[in-house]
C-alpha cells in the first residue's frame, strides 16, 4: 500500500510526507509529495507544460504559509519509520548559478544527525510565516530523507 498524500492546506496541520533522496547532491523540494509540478511556488515564473503541449497550470499569486514546520530525520522501515543512516540538509536554492544542495554551504539552513527533529517557528506576532517550496532536504546517503509537517495558522 502506497502512503497516504495528504491536501489539507488549511490545517491546522499538514503532514507532507516522507521526502526521500534518491541521488545524494540533488535537493528534493518539501512540497513534490503534494505539488510535484511546484504549481504553487511563488518563485516559480513560468507556464508549467507537460508532455504533448499540456498546460499543467501558471503559479498562484497567493501560496502556502506555515506557522511552524516540524522536520524529523526519519524515513520509512518496515513498519513506522527509522532513524537515517547519515546527516541530511535542509537547504534553500541556490543563487547565482549555485547547485542549492548539501555543498553550496551559503544555502544550508540546518543539518540534522540521524533521528533528529527541528522546529521551525514564526514569531509571536505572526510577522512571519515559513514557505514551504523554500526549502529542500538533501542528504549524505540515498534514501535518506525527512518526514515534514506543516502548522497552519
Amino acid at each position: 500500500m502506497s502512503p497516504s498524500i495528504q491536501k489539507d492546506r488549511n490545517g491546522p496541520d499538514w503532514p507532507l510526507g516522507f521526502i526521500g533522496v534518491a541521488a545524494p547532491g540533488t535537493p528534493v523540494n518539501f512540497m513534490i509529495n503534494v505539488d510535484p509540478n511546484l504549481v504553487n511556488d511563488p518563485g516559480q515564473t513560468t507556464i508549467l507544460s507537460g508532455a504533448g503541449g499540456t498546460i499543467l497550470g501558471t503559479t498562484t499569486e497567493y501560496t502556502v504559509r506555515a506557522e511552524e514546520v516540524m522536520i524529523q530525520a526519519m524515513k520509512p522501515a518496515g513498519h513506522g519509520t527509522q532513524q537515517n543512516t547519515g546527516q541530511v540538509y535542509i537547504v534553500r536554492k541556490g543563487t547565482s548559478g549555485n547547485t542549492g544542495n548539501r555543498d553550496d554551504t551559503g544555502s544550508i539552513i540546518a543539518t540534522l544527525f540521524p533521528g533528529q527533529t527541528m522546529f521551525l517557528s514564526a514569531s509571536a506576532m505572526n510577522r512571519n510565516v515559513w514557505n514551504p517550496y523554500r526549502y529542500s532536504v538533501d542528504a549524505d546517503n540515498p534514501n535518506d530523507g525527512v518526514f515534514v509537517t506543516l502548522v497552519i495558522q
